[in-house]
């Protein structure tokens, strides 16, 4: 049985029984690639989440492993079983799709209790594991209820139910939190993340939406154009992005033109015009000459009475509650975000006001274009 490395909280290095092997997963629609040699190790008992833009091929990998997709090339191994000749419905996974699909005509018990039905379970253990699973996502009231007379949390939470009821070994979530408004999203993230850990289920969960992936993900695999960009725990994604597309997709981030003096033990002298040398983290294979930095908004701060590292000309001021945004243009023309956290002391500066920032040390990282 293959075993994966992972870095999950409370298990930093520790070596895990695999539940998902995808090795050199290929698949072609005519002359379409939508997956181009894809290779990901997905541990037990994890909370995986596959991220990226419309169209790059985290939906197309997902029905693959489900079965509803038939690869071109490669293997896919659910704990060391290839499944290439297995049907969906004998494959040890279910899937929740961002349309629910309950059936209207019947209850919400009856929904759930579903694929037990067409499993030959006997009645009695339907309806056992339909209450067991009804309170574990708190609708035991609900469960003569019609799937219409529920809220569209309410429905997403049937729909969660149903899929557990047959105890998969692995839960295939589709953008399932795509349809709620904001609030009840980020209430859901915290129930999933609940619900994954209280069962022991492996959860595969595919979104665009990088605040849900960093929010519920053990891990997370970062995906453009058919290929894996970056593999790691949330926060080595969003600190230690590996090329450019990562660092600007995952969060808001400044990237910047400079120009590289030397490379040594990781770190390197940078240049940017109109400002003094900064010290970067840097890929150690990395060579001098023009490159491209990444600084996140909130990394910077004011430099009240202080060296600035830089300073930038403000052209517009967003009032966000909780932060303000300071839109602004350093003395090369290049854009720059800030985030300033807001507080009785904060003032809001004057556009067109020329403003000095201090970066926090260790925020400055080059990237690999």
């Amino acid at each position: 049985m293959g075993l994966v490395q992972t870095e999950k909280l409370g298990n930093c290095g520790s070596l895990q029984r695999e539940a998902v092997g995808i090795k050199r997963v290929v698949k072609c629609y005519g002359s379409f690639e939508a997956l181009k040699g894809v290779s990901l190790s997905i541990a037990d008992n994890e909370f995986f989440t596959l991220l990226g833009p419309s169209g790059c091929g985290k939906t197309t990998l997902l029905r693959s492993i489900a079965g509803f997709e038939d690869v071109t090339e490669g293997e896919i191994a659910l704990y060391g079983l290839d499944i290439a000749a297995l049907p969906p419905e004998q494959r040890p996974v279910n899937t929740v799709f961002q349309q629910y699909a309950l059936f209207p005509h019947m209850s919400v018990r009856e929904n759930v209790a579903f694929g037990l039905r067409m499993k030959g379970v006997a009645q009695a253990e339907r309806q056992a594991r339909a209450a067991e699973m009804l309170e574990m996502v708190h609708l035991s009231e609900f469960g003569d209820r019609l799937p219409s007379q529920l809220s569209g949390g309410q429905q997403q939470r049937v729909a969660l139910a149903r899929a557990l009821a047959p105890r998969p070994r692995v839960l295939l979530l589709d953008e399932p939190l795509s349809a709620l408004d904001l609030k009840l999203r980020q209430a859901m993230r915290v129930e999933l993340k609940q619900l994954q850990e209280t069962t022991g289920i492996t959860f595969v969960f595919v979104t665009h939406d990088q605040e849900e992936a960093l929010a519920m993900s053990d891990r997370i695999a970062v995906m453009s154009a058919g290929e894996v960009q970056q593999v790691g725990d949330p926060r080595t994604i969003y600190e230690a992005p590996v090329n450019r597309f990562v660092a600007e997709f995952i969060g808001e981030t400044n990237v910047l033109p400079v120009t590289v003096s030397d490379v040594s033990a990781g770190r390197a002298r940078v240049a940017l015009a109109g400002c003094r040398d900064l010290i970067a983290q840097a890929p150690e294979d990395l060579s001098p000459g023009a490159h491209h930095v990444s600084i996140r908004p909130e990394r910077l701060s004011l430099a009240d009475g202080g060296e600035a590292d830089l300073t930038a000309r403000v052209e517009r001021v967003v009032y966000l509650g909780t932060d303000l945004q300071l839109l602004a243009c350093l003395p090369n023309g290049a854009s720059l975000t800030v985030r300033l956290q807001n507080t009785a002391r904060t003032s809001l500066p004057l556009q067109g006001q020329e403003l000095g920032f201090q970066i926090e040390e260790g925020a400055v990282r080059l990237l690999v274009d």
